[in-house]
């Protein structure tokens, strides 16, 4: 894996005492700072993609609208591992909110450095789907250095289909066709994220994905024997 520069980039947010933003360009770049410079490509080529990697790494996915009891839409995953003491100082007040929204935005929590290298390894992913944009050679060498070579094999986590590029841009009633999932809910690691159909994730549910296959197993042998 390459040496990240990692100076802190200047910004506004609120956040900021929590953890810094990074550049994640190489040690000796030439050039400004960038925190997501695996990301270019992507912003140019597939302005919406390279946002949705970028929200799904770092943010955590809340109610469909901000409420007290509700609690915020999306935050910082990095915020969710403060104390809840903490988190009053930043206007978050966790006892306002429903258990089962507690339990999730706490589930959904990831320190910065996490976040980041979800974010680089969705890129990968959506990089080896078939009808992908080919990345400059740079941003494939800056992939390849964190995960292995670009293969064009990326499936469903979840049933194991390909994914073609294509399901990007074929939402359906408002709803993606693709999303980011886990393998197990209640991680965000690189190792535990990857692409997955709509229904499949939806399937899935709170289940870590061994629970899901077991869970399925169980349902056929029970039709086998009727």
């Amino acid at each position: 894996m390459i040496k990240y520069y990692g100076k802190t980039i200047s910004s506004r947010s609120q956040y900021d005492k929590i953890a810094n933003k990074k550049c994640h360009l190489p040690k000796g770049h030439e050039g400004s700072c960038e925190e997501f410079p695996f990301l270019k490509h992507l912003y140019e080529t597939n302005d919406r993609i390279a946002k949705k990697i970028k929200r799904d790494s770092i943010m955590t996915t809340g109610a469909a609208w901000k409420s007290e009891d509700a609690g915020p839409n999306r935050i910082l995953r990095w915020v969710m591992l403060l104390s809840d003491k903490k988190l009053l100082k930043y206007g978050i007040n966790m006892k306002l909110l429903k258990p089962q929204v507690v339990a999730k935005l706490r589930e959904k929590a990831a320190d910065y450095d996490s976040c980041i290298q979800v974010a680089i390894k969705l890129t990968w992913n959506v990089y080896q789907m078939p009808g992908a944009p080919k990345p400059t050679e740079e941003i494939k060498q800056y992939l390849e250095s964190h995960f292995g070579a670009l293969t064009n094999t990326t499936s469903c986590s979840i049933c194991l289909l390909p994914l073609d590029f294509s399901l990007f841009h074929a939402a359906q009633r408002g709803k993606a066709v693709v999303e980011t999932c886990h393998l197990d809910p209640r991680s965000h690691s690189p190792k535990n994220v990857g692409f997955a159909h709509r229904e499949c994730n939806i399937a899935q549910g709170n289940k870590s994905i061994d629970e899901f296959y077991d869970w399925i197993s169980g349902i056929l042998q029970r039709a086998r024997k009727n």
